[in-house]
């Protein structure tokens, strides 16, 4: 089943800038079979269902690996049935009714 999936990973306890752990899970959704969109308060994350919550696990991972004692995320997800729909196509719907 595909998803649409966005996250947002905050770790806790490593200062006021996270910039550096997201880049971390940037770099991990890359090494998955996934799109995304990097947005100022997560990602949006499309793929096969198993696929996306395995790069998020291994989100968490690396941010642990990287000392965040602490993870905090939020998600907020979708799935179709009555047709395909990415992540492009839901935005083009909206801007085409802004037009």
């Amino acid at each position: 089943m595909r998803i649409i999936a966005d996250v947002c990973v905050v770790p806790i306890g490593v200062g006021v800038s996270v910039s550096e752990y997201i880049a971390a899970c940037e770099r991990v959704f890359a090494e998955f079979d996934v799109e995304t969109t990097l947005h100022a308060y997560g990602t949006n994350v499309e793929g096969e269902w198993d696929e996306v919550f395995a790069a998020v696990k291994r989100c968490h991972e690396a941010v642990h690996e990287m000392g965040a004692p602490r993870i905090s995320t939020t998600m907020k997800f979708g799935t179709r049935t009555d047709r395909d729909q990415t992540m492009a196509d839901k935005v083009a719907s909206v801007e085409s009714k802004l037009a």
